[in-house]
């Protein structure tokens, strides 16, 4: 029971990290001394554990993927990600600015965190930094935060969004956020129970865990061999985003058809604003500094925790 509470706990932290734009899930499984566990759990499921699980040996498979270890962190992750995101619906609703600029405080603090660990910069890097400021831009300006209810694209969201459970320092709900359904995934989150919202919410789910059972070797490989072009890239993405989370801004809103006589308003586009100067100005720019301290605190804990494991190495 202990070692429930103890996991389950440490999967709320990682699930309310997973919905909050700019925050790695992976960074706090690091942080909570879960990261290599679960890495090798995630990592377990291969073919000798289907075989197990067919064969009904199952405490063997259980034993061989560190089943109840996983089932108790995922526990934890599911009932954050659901709680968390009926609160951030209510936000975007009623106090869109004040949401918009917690994101962007997190994102401008991830923009020096994410590209220090960049270890020697050369010319591959310094063109992965700028293609990926590039596409960030082009999805900004080009088709800002559209949101994509296609079965197959939600698949995607999730596979690729998938990865900020998998390694420190990417943000899987970022991701979201640069494909144009962050707002669309979380809104389903909140009201789970209705159809439409299953509907979103099924492919995800599939993409995830396709994503994270399929590219946890892949994504490790990458990260070993193309290291700093990797986070060359990411960096890059943070930086051309920026104007997508600029909490003053409109949004250009169309009615589109989506069969039956039914039609569903959704955003394409954005107009910027300048702040007015006022209350609200001044709120807003303590919540981008609140979020930017949520990320000097979260990175200042994994660097505390990583020297702790060294000096216990060693």
């Amino acid at each position: 029971m202990k070692n429930f509470i103890v996991n389950f706990f440490k999967g709320v932290a990682m699930g309310i990290a997973n919905v909050i734009a700019g925050v790695s899930g992976g960074t706090i499984a690091l942080i909570v001394g879960i990261f290599e566990r679960l890495i090798n759990s995630l990592k377990s499921f291969n073919l000798t554990a289907i075989k197990l699980l067919f064969t009904g040996k199952f405490k063997e498979f259980a034993k061989h993927t560190d089943f109840v270890f996983l089932a108790e962190v995922l526990l934890g992750i599911v009932v954050s990600m659901f709680s968390v995101s009926i609160l951030f619906k209510y936000m975007f609703a009623h106090y869109p600015e004040y949401i918009w600029s917690f994101f962007l405080g997190l994102l401008l603090a991830s923009i020096f965190y994410v590209g220090k660990t960049i270890m020697k910069w050369n010319v591959w890097v310094i063109v992965s930094f700028i293609i990926g400021i590039g596409v960030s831009l082009l999805i900004s300006f080009g088709t800002p935060a559209q949101e994509n209810d296609n079965f197959f694209y939600l698949m995607l969201c999730g596979a690729i969004g998938a990865s900020g459970m998998i390694l420190p320092g990417i943000s899987g709900s970022y991701i979201l956020v640069l494909m144009g359904d962050y707002e669309l995934v979380i809104s389903s989150l909140a009201t789970f129970t209705e159809p439409k919202s299953l509907m979103v919410l099924l492919p995800v789910i599939i993409g995830v865990v396709v994503g994270i059972l399929s590219f946890a070797h892949v994504l490790a490989w990458i990260f070993k061999h193309y290291h700093d072009q990797t986070i060359a890239l990411l960096t890059g993405f943070i930086v051309g985003s920026l104007p997508v989370l600029w909490p003053w801004k409109d949004s250009i809103k169309e009615n589109i058809s989506t069969g039956n006589g039914e039609f569903k308003e959704i955003v394409t586009g954005y107009n910027w604003n300048l702040p007015q100067v006022d209350g609200k100005f001044f709120i807003a720019l303590s919540i981008i500094i609140i979020g930017a301290g949520l990320i000097v605190l979260i990175e200042t804990l994994a660097k505390t925790k990583n020297r702790k494991e060294e000096a216990t190495d060693n």
